[in-house]
């Protein structure tokens, strides 16, 4: 099933222009996202055909089946609770039935998690962000040898720089672990090659050091320091950093890097405005979907405020959530009873009608 079905059988219920438009947030550059819902055909529910979403190619088109649109408000989803609270004149098309769905009865204090809680999880991928735009990682990818060091006195040095500047290589080495130690190895060396030492490194892609059998009366030629907690973690970064790089949205990253605040400006801006929109759920039992704070958000989006103070905006809007959530008069949860009567009776009506 199609939207263009949808609407040749006369199946929506609702229908009205969401994201920036709703939320008094549009530029000139803005797409005009719709939301709506619909029921579906009496052999469809019945049957085994049951269909809880339709979208269109790119999902800026989106239409819920009135079910799923329940189960979401009682889950408290702020997308679709931002869908019931639309402004009037962003509202297309109404079925009247539409109107037994109120605010009240789902609104409760699930929006602290569904708000607030993917809001600071955004948070925490903007603070990423940061580091990853600040601290870029070079394509070629380092080697376990380049996290190993030769004690020198009351210092150290690289271990390929030791090895450089002794005129040794390091398949003529041999390691022995050091009891009672972390990544303390004593080095020797072979120059002959014929002791069968293994080497430091195996293969360059190797992820840890080379043990060799030593005879006891060889004497070390230095010690040998493997930061293994380093090299696992700089796998790990570079890992992310990669993936990172090949999945990001160009075009948003060059915004971001014309800019020169080393975050994801639009994000952000909208990790605001949820939790602003939560902060005035808890204060006032009511969800306002347009900001009236327009030129703010815009300015944040445009990259006109430091990282610094978005973030500190963002903490001082989770405090104003967590100093107002013990005291709020919200329920804990929908009344869910409640709310699934209210849909059987919507059901009811729209197929006895057919």
């Amino acid at each position: 099933m199609t939207i263009q079905d949808l609407k040749d059988k006369n199946l929506i219920l609702f229908e009205t222009i969401s994201g920036s438009r709703a939320f008094g947030l549009e530029t000139e550059n803005s797409d005009t996202d719709i939301r709506g819902v619909y029921y579906l055909p009496k052999e469809n529910f019945f049957g085994l055909n049951y269909i809880p979403q339709i979208s269109n190619e790119t999902n800026d088109i989106t239409y819920y089946e009135i079910g799923r649109f329940v189960e979401l408000l009682q889950k408290n989803n702020p997308n679709i609770l931002e869908v019931l609270a639309s402004p009037e004149d962003c509202i297309l098309d109404k079925h009247p039935l539409m109107d037994l769905l109120k605010m009240e009865d789902f609104l409760s204090k699930l929006c602290k998690d569904t708000f607030a809680g993917y809001a600071i999880s955004q948070i925490k991928k903007a603070k990423g962000l940061n580091k990853k735009i600040l601290n870029p990682i070079d394509k070629e990818r380092k080697s376990i040898f380049d996290f190993c060091f030769i004690l020198d006195g009351q210092g150290s040095v690289p271990l390929k720089k030791w090895l450089s500047e002794n005129g040794k290589i390091q398949d003529k080495c041999g390691l022995i672990a050091i009891d009672h130690t972390k990544g303390m190895f004593a080095l020797f060396y072979d120059d002959s090659q014929t002791l069968g030492y293994k080497g430091i490194l195996q293969h360059e892609e190797a992820n840890q050091v080379s043990v060799s059998s030593v005879p006891k009366d060889e004497s070390p030629e230095a010690y040998l320091f493997c930061n293994l907690d380093a090299y696992s973690t700089y796998c790990k970064d570079y890992k992310e950093y990669w993936k990172w790089v090949e999945e990001r949205n160009e075009d948003r990253y060059n915004v971001n890097k014309s800019h020169g605040q080393n975050y994801d400006s639009k994000n952000m801006m909208h990790t605001i405005r949820l939790l602003q929109s939560c902060d005035h759920i808890f204060s006032t039992r009511l969800l306002q979907v347009r900001v009236e704070n327009r030129h703010e958000l815009l300015d944040i989006k445009a990259g006109n405020w430091p990282y610094e103070t978005v973030i500190q905006k963002a903490e001082h809007l989770i405090q104003s959530i967590e100093y107002h959530y013990p005291t709020s008069s919200l329920p804990d949860y929908p009344d869910l009873e409640k709310t699934t009567k209210i849909l059987i009776e919507i059901r009811k009506n729209l197929y006895e009608e057919n």
